[in-house]
C-alpha cells in the first residue's frame, strides 16, 4: 500500500499561514456561517458580450431569526470586475434566465403574485419592474425564444381534467400508482399577441427540453416514452423537429443518460452530452449529430474525463468543460473528433460555461477551497477574472488546508479524494476524522468549495477534525473505465476504496485510526450503513443519510429500479437474490459496533423512509452499540429548508464529537438546545 501523494498543499498551506498571519481576528468556518453564504448559479452572456446576467441564491438565516423555508433565488446583471447589481431580488425564485435576442432585457420563469404558476417575465437593462410578458394554465418548464424575438418555444404539462378536479372536491382522491401520469409536451406561442391560447405540438412522448436552432427552423427536443422519473433518466432522446409543423425530422438514438445540446451555427448539427452506453451512469461524453439523419459519432469517449457543458465555437469546433480528477479544464474538440487544445482550469473548479461566439468571451460560475460559486469572465488572449464577491465576509475565515491526495487500493487501483485538515502539525496520534462520501455513485467530489450543511468540510477542521472525501471507483471525473469499475459487484471494491485510504493516513501521522466517522447522503449514506455494519471495525462513529440499507426492498419502493440495475448492479434481484442480500447493510446489522445517527425524510421517492427506520430497527435489536433515527416532516431526497439544515447540521456534527473527540458511550441527549441558540424565550 502506498502512502498518500498530495498535490496543491504547500500553495494552500502557505496562503492559509499568511492569511492567519494578517488577520488575528479570523475565526473558523461554522454551521451559523452557511446561512449567510450567497451562491451564484446560472450566468449568461449579453447578445453585444459585454454584461453577464446571473442568478444567485440566497439562504434564509435560520440561526439569525429568519423564517423557515427555502432559499430565495435572484437575478444579477454584472458588467465588469466588482460591477454589478440586483435587478430582481428578495422573497421568491428566479429560474431559466436569458437575454432577449435584442439584447436590451433578461427573460426569466418565476411564480409571482398574482400568478397560477410559474410564468414568463421579462426585465429591462434600463431597470424598473419586471413584467410578465406570457403566461399558461400550467406551469412553464423550459423555455426559449426564437431569434425573430416574438415566437416562445416552451415545455409545459398538459392541462389537468376538470372531472378528476370535480371528483376531488367530493373526495374522490384515490391514485393509482404510475398509470396517472402528467406528461408535458411543446408548445409555440406569439409573444406579440400573448392572450392568443398557445398551439400545442403533437410529439410522443415526455417533453423536459426544447432549443431554438440559430436559424429558427428547427428545434431539439428531449423525450421520453412516459412521465416516469426512470424513463426520464434512461429513455430520454433528442429528436430535432420542424419549428413550423412540429414534423420529427431526425432522432438520435442514444442508449443510456442524456444531457445538454446545443446546435451547429449553420443548424446543420446537434452536439449533445450522453451516456455511452446503457450501462454508462453518466452523460459525459461528447455526442454530434447530423440534424437532417440522426446519424451521430462518439468524441473521445475513453478519456480519462467526464464533459459538463459544452458551447460551438464555430461550425467545425466544440468548446467544452470537463472534469479531469479533481480538476477542471476547458477543451476543444473538432467535428472530426480531435482533440485540437486543452486548458487547464487554475484557481478553482469549472462548474459551467456561457460562450459569446462572436467575440470568444466566456462566462464561468467557478468556486475554489475559500470561496462558494462565483462569476468569472474571460476574453480571448486574457485570463479568468473574478467579476462578483457575494460572501466578502469569507475573508476573515481561518480556513483549514485543503489538497488532493492518492492512495492505492487492495487490489492496486489507484483512487483519489480531497483532504482537508486544520492548520499546523497534527496532534500525536493524529486528528480524528469524518469520512464524507458523495452519492450516486456517478459524482465526484472536486477540489473546490466543499462545505454545505451536509458536507463540514472547513467547519469540521476549525473543529479540529480532519475530513476526507473519497471518489471511490464508480465515481465520475475518471473516465468511463473508472466509473464502471463497480459494475456487478456493489458496493463491493467501491467502499473497500473507502476504508483503504485509512492506514495511508495514520502511517504518515494526519489521522488516528481509532477515531474515524462516515457519513453520506443516498448512495453515500449506502456507504455510511455499510461501514457501519459490514465495516463496522473500522468506523468508531457514523451518520447515514437518506440511505440505501436493504436493497432488495429498496428495489421495491424506489422510483429509479431500472436506473439502478441498468447502470450500477446489473443484475436484478430475481436474478442473483444472494448478491442483493449480502450486500445489504441489514444483512450484517448483528454485533455493529459502530454508534450510527440514521437521519431522512419522510417524503424521500428515491429512496424510501423505510430504508431508514430498517436499519435502525436491526441495529437496535441485533447491534450493539447506541443507534438513533432522525426523520425529517416534508422533506425529500436531502433537506431543502432552512430550519431542517440547520437542524442537520447540528445533530451530525454532535455526534461526530461526541464519539470522536469526546467521551463515548451513551448517545448525546435526544433534544437540541435549539431555543437557546434561537434566543426563543422558554
Amino acid at each position: 500500500m502506498t502512502l498518500p501523494i498530495l498535490r496543491g498543499a504547500l500553495a494552500l498551506m502557505a496562503a492559509a499561514l499568511l492569511s492567519a498571519a494578517a488577520g488575528a481576528q479570523q475565526t473558523p468556518l461554522t454551521i451559523e456561517d452557511l446561512f449567510q453564504i450567497r451562491q451564484v448559479g446560472a450566468a449568461v452572456i449579453s447578445p453585444d458580450g459585454e454584461r453577464a446576467a446571473y442568478t444567485v441564491t440566497v439562504p434564509r438565516d435560520v440561526p439569525g431569526g429568519a423564517s423557515d423555508g427555502v432559499a430565495h433565488i435572484e437575478l444579477h446583471i454584472a458588467t465588469g470586475e466588482g460591477q454589478s447589481r440586483a435587478f430582481v431580488a428578495g422573497e421568491g425564485r428566479v429560474a431559466a434566465i436569458a437575454w432577449t435576442p435584442d439584447g436590451q432585457g433578461v427573460t426569466f420563469l418565476a411564480n409571482r403574485s398574482g400568478d397560477s404558476a410559474m410564468a414568463l417575465y421579462r426585465i429591462d437593462l434600463a431597470g424598473g419592474e419586471a413584467q410578465r410578458i406570457f403566461s399558461h394554465p400550467q406551469a412553464i418548464r423550459s423555455y426559449q425564444i426564437a431569434p425573430d424575438g416574438r415566437t416562445l418555444y416552451f415545455v409545459a404539462q398538459d392541462r389537468p381534467d376538470p372531472m378528476r378536479a370535480r371528483l376531488a372536491e367530493r373526495g374522490f382522491r384515490a391514485n393509482v400508482f404510475e398509470e396517472q401520469q402528467v406528461f408535458s409536451h411543446v408548445w409555440r406561442a406569439d409573444l406579440t399577441a400573448p392572450d392568443t391560447p398557445a398551439t400545442r405540438f403533437d410529439l410522443d412522448g415526455h417533453a423536459t427540453q426544447v432549443i431554438v436552432s440559430p436559424d429558427g427552423a428547427r428545434l431539439a427536443v428531449d423525450l421520453a416514452p412516459t412521465a416516469l422519473v426512470d424513463d426520464n433518466l434512461m429513455s430520454r432522446r433528442w429528436h430535432v423537429v420542424d419549428a413550423r409543423n412540429g414534423r420529427v425530422i431526425s432522432v438520435a438514438e442514444t442508449l443510456s443518460k442524456l444531457g445538454p445540446a446545443a446546435f451547429s451555427p449553420d443548424s446543420a448539427r446537434l452536439a449533445f452530452l450522453a451516456g455511452a452506453d446503457r450501462a454508462d451512469s453518466t452523460d459525459g461524453t461528447l455526442h454530434i449529430a447530423d440534424a437532417r439523419t440522426g446519424e451521430m459519432a462518439y468524441v473521445d469517449r475513453w478519456a480519462e474525463q467526464h464533459l459538463y457543458g459544452l458551447a460551438w465555437l464555430d461550425n467545425d469546433t466544440i468548446l467544452t468543460l470537463a472534469h479531469t480528477g479533481t480538476t477542471s479544464a476547458l477543451l476543444q474538440y473538432g467535428v472530426d473528433g480531435e482533440e485540437r487544445a486543452r486548458t487547464p482550469f487554475e484557481g478553482g473548479v469549472l462548474r459551467s460555461i456561457d460562450l459569446h461566439r462572436d467575440s470568444g468571451a466566456i462566462a464561468a460560475v467557478v468556486d475554489a477551497p475559500t470561496h462558494p460559486r462565483e462569476l468569472f469572465f474571460a476574453r480571448p488572449g486574457e485570463a479568468f477574472a473574478r467579476w462578483t464577491d457575494h460572501n466578502p465576509q469569507l475573508a476573515d475565515i481561518a480556513w483549514g488546508v485543503q489538497r488532493t491526495v492518492e492512495w492505492e487500493a487492495r487490489d492496486g487501483e489507484r483512487v483519489e479524494g480531497v483532504l482537508i485538515t486544520p492548520q499546523g502539525r497534527a496532534p500525536r496520534g493524529g486528528w480524528p476524522l469524518i469520512m464524507t462520501v458523495h452519492g450516486g455513485p456517478e459524482a465526484h467530489d472536486s477540489d473546490g468549495w466543499l462545505n454545505n450543511y451536509s458536507r463540514f468540510g472547513h467547519i469540521a477542521a476549525g473543529e479540529g477534525f480532519a475530513i476526507l472525501y473519497p471518489n471511490y471507483r464508480g465515481s465520475t471525473g475518471r473516465g468511463e473505465r473508472f466509473m464502471k469499475l463497480d459494475h456487478l459487484d456493489p458496493p463491493g471494491d467501491e467502499f473497500w476504496d473507502i476504508v483503504d485510504a485509512i492506514a495511508p493516513l495514520a502511517e504518515e501521522g494526519i489521522i488516528n485510526p481509532d477515531r474515524v466517522g462516515i457519513t453520506g447522503g443516498s448512495y453515500g449514506g449506502f456507504a455510511a450503513a455499510w461501514g457501519a455494519t459490514i465495516a463496522t471495525e473500522h468506523f468508531a462513529a457514523s451518520a447515514p443519510f437518506v440511505a440505501l440499507t436493504d436493497l432488495i426492498s429498496f428495489f421495491g419502493t424506489t422510483e429509479i429500479p431500472v436506473e439502478m440495475v441498468d447502470v450500477h448492479f446489473m443484475e436484478y434481484p430475481w436474478e442473483n437474490w444472494d448478491m442483493w442480500l449480502d450486500k445489504s447493510p441489514t444483512r450484517h446489522a448483528e454485533g455493529s459496533r459502530t454508534p450510527t445517527l440514521i437521519l431522512h425524510g419522510e417524503a424521500d421517492l428515491r429512496v424510501h423512509a423505510t430504508q431508514s427506520y430498517t436499519l435502525y430497527r436491526y441495529l437496535k435489536m441485533a447491534g450493539e452499540a447506541p443507534v438513533r433515527l432522525v426523520t425529517y416532516p416534508g422533506e425529500g431526497h436531502g433537506n431543502a429548508r432552512a430550519a431542517a439544515q440547520y437542524d442537520y447540521a447540528l445533530r451530525v456534527m454532535r455526534w461526530m464529537k461526541h464519539y470522536l473527540q469526546g467521551p463515548g458511550g451513551e448517545p448525546p441527549p435526544a433534544d437540541l438546545p435549539l431555543p437557546d441558540m434561537l434566543g426563543l424565550e422558554q
